[in-house]
């Protein structure tokens, strides 16, 4: 990871019928492709410097199942640093599949919100290895890659999970996400300050800007945001990676 007092930055790989693309706003018509090798790009965030990779299974998540496989296990053999893996991970056996597989944490999107029991589980039988992954839209809970909108809160869901072990909270805001208008800072600081968890930020940073005012702000929460996911921006050549690590452990 970065330095302690810092951010550490999770270059996000997302997964759709093999290959690396951005969606917007979670719509899976709506996809740019930007590499045909996830391998290689996986490699490439590494040789930046990253230390994490953020990977979802995108078909995984409407599937309700891991569907890129063989794409996740090319990331896990082309670096050597660690991987957390969300999208379609519905049971203890899908857990247990990628941990043995290399994967260093897994993502429980749907699971969490519709299966809490099975996070807990998860956290007993392999602590520190499991994240919950909560997806808003207008502070609900969103599932099924992001298809059906619940009546759940963000926050309450966080709050199901304080004393469960989770290793972190991934914050997206839908309405945001691959739109590269800056992060919603307001709903992401105010989930952090409330529960005790660390909180992983997501959905539309498009500048070093919006990452320094996310650093900025997060002092206020005193260390509750662990980090924060790029994507688009990334490929795009929007945000230098090096420059983006620098910012962030500083």
């Amino acid at each position: 990871m970065n330095a302690p007092a810092g951010l550490t930055l999770y270059p996000a790989i997302d997964l759709k019928d093999g290959a690396c693309v951005r969606l917007r706003r979670g719509e899976m018509d709506d996809a740019t492709v930007y590499s045909a090798n996830p391998g290689a790009q996986a490699r490439t965030w590494q040789d930046s410097g990253c230390r994490w990779l953020h990977v979802v299974d995108l078909n995984g998540a409407f599937a309700g199942r891991s569907v890129n496989g063989a794409a996740v296990r090319d990331i896990l053999r082309a670096v050597g640093i660690p991987v957390q893996l969300g999208g379609g991970i519905r049971d203890m056996a899908g857990i247990e599949h990628w941990l043995a597989a290399g994967v260093s944490r897994v993502i429980l999107g749907s699971a969490a919100a519709k299966n809490p029991t099975l996070v807990r589980e998860a956290c007993r039988a392999h602590p520190g290895r499991i994240a919950v992954g909560i997806d808003a839209r207008d502070g609900h809970v969103a599932t099924e890659g992001w298809a059906e909108t619940s009546q759940l809160r963000a926050l309450d869901l966080a709050l199901r999970f304080e004393d469960a072990g989770v290793a972190a909270i991934i914050y997206t805001d839908i309405s945001r996400d691959g739109m590269l208008a800056g992060l919603n800072l307001e709903q992401t600081l105010d989930l952090a300050f409330q529960i005790s968890t660390p909180v992983i930020a997501s959905g539309g940073v498009g500048s070093l800007g919006d990452l320094a005012a996310l650093k900025e702000r997060a002092e206020a929460v005193s260390g509750a945001i662990e980090g924060v996911i790029v994507g688009r921006a990334l490929y795009d050549g929007r945000v230098d990676p090096a420059e983006a690590l620098a910012l962030l452990a500083a």
